[in-house]
């Protein structure tokens, strides 16, 4: 259902991401041009973890990885690591949907990484919280 852009031998543009993320596409480019804006990123297309990571828009500050967003079918992922502190810093002002992903988060040192699926306006502005306790 949320198949990833997962050929390897043809690099997407921006604008095939976008449109590969159908009725989710506006949230997608608002979701990048936000991060970019707000945190002044640096966005790079990467095929960064193998094949089932797929296609992906890799925000950077300097050369710190922020996050990564996969464009999906009719949806994006975004991947990132934040530390317990900062989850805990927006686990009350988020919905049960986003506490799920934060409560089976991956461990990696203090905190973990959590892949955190984009399909609706509320869940934008979650993974927005999410990455504000990142960047500030």
């Amino acid at each position: 259902m949320y198949e990833r852009m997962l050929n390897k031998q043809e690099k997407p543009s921006l604008e095939d991401m976008t449109a590969y993320c159908g009725e989710n596409a506006g949230l997608f480019t608002q979701f990048n041009e936000w991060l970019s804006k707000t945190y002044d990123t640096d966005r790079e297309i990467t095929f960064p973890y193998g094949n089932q990571y797929g296609w992906g828009v890799a925000h950077r500050k300097k050369r710190k990885l922020i996050c990564n967003v996969f464009a999906e079918n009719n949806a994006f992922t975004v991947m990132v690591r934040l530390s317990d502190r900062q989850y805990e810093t927006v686990y009350g002002n988020v919905q049960a949907y986003t506490k799920e992903y934060i409560d089976n988060k991956y461990p990696c040192g203090d905190g973990g990484w959590i892949h955190y699926r984009v399909t609706c306006k509320e869940q934008l502005g979650d993974i927005q919280k999410i990455l504000s306790a990142k960047c500030s």
